[in-house]
């Protein structure tokens, strides 16, 4: 079953050579960059008036412009593993993350790090969806993602394959405590719940962002990109 995405830089993001190659685009609106990209891949070109696209979409805020395509790939945990972009490896994991804004902006952070991936359960989770597609700004093409049935059983899979996992809750020890020279899975929990208890239990590490404020709590995207970079640090160190 195929899907829409929408909106200008995901659209110049999957007519980019290594992107998700869509089936055709629909523009309510003249874009000529849009225009010639479509063009140079031969992906059919369709005009149509902002009302049918939003309803081919469900969304409002497509911009004049959509694709249709298939839907997004996943990849194994072993994929993930197999191609470690920094000094150490680094995966972000995400237990029950509902919010498809979040997870569209941790692909975009995870992006930026050179994450080797995220992985994410099949229920309770939020997927690869055209909301998560916009949101990352094309990052859901860049950045390889596992859906898995079990998170607590991939992380012990993952410990022994050398991996360290530092959970991001509450009560953890300072995030700048740990010097990250690792393998490292990065466990972000629900926008609401934090990290479940039978995943807590498989971290090595808790760590927490330090709140001097009056505010007592981040964003779950926000937090996430703070800690990523804290890992980044340490995979790219300064020369």
């Amino acid at each position: 079953m195929t899907q829409w995405v929408y909106g200008k830089q995901v659209l110049r993001q999957i007519l980019s050579e290594d992107g998700h190659r869509p089936l055709r685009i629909c523009l309510a609106v003249q874009d000529p960059e849009i225009e010639t990209l479509a063009r140079k891949a031969n992906v059919p070109l369709e005009y149509v008036d902002r009302k049918r696209l939003t309803r081919m979409t469900g969304s409002e805020h497509h911009q004049g412009m959509a694709a249709e395509i298939q839907p997004y790939r996943t990849w194994s945990v072993d994929d993930l593993v197999a191609e470690k972009h920094g000094q150490y490896g680094f995966l972000v994991a995400l237990d029950e993350l509902e919010d498809p804004h979040n997870l569209g902006a941790i692909l975009r952070t995870a992006d930026a790090v050179a994450a080797d991936g995220v992985i994410f359960k099949k229920t309770h989770n939020a997927g690869l969806t055209p909301t998560v597609a916009k949101v990352s700004a094309g990052a859901i093409d860049t950045v390889k993602c596992a859906a898995v049935t079990n998170l607590t059983r991939t992380l012990q899979d993952l410990k022994k394959k050398g991996y360290w996992i530092v959970g991001a809750d509450m009560d953890g020890q300072d995030y700048r405590s740990l010097s990250y020279d690792f393998d490292t899975v990065l466990v972000i929990g629900n926008e609401g719940k934090g990290i479940s208890r039978l995943v807590r239990e498989q971290c090595d590490y808790v760590v927490s962002l330090p709140m001097r404020g009056r505010i007592s709590s981040l964003n779950a995207s926000v937090s996430a990109g703070i800690l990523m970079y804290g890992i980044d640090a340490a995979r790219f160190p300064l020369k």
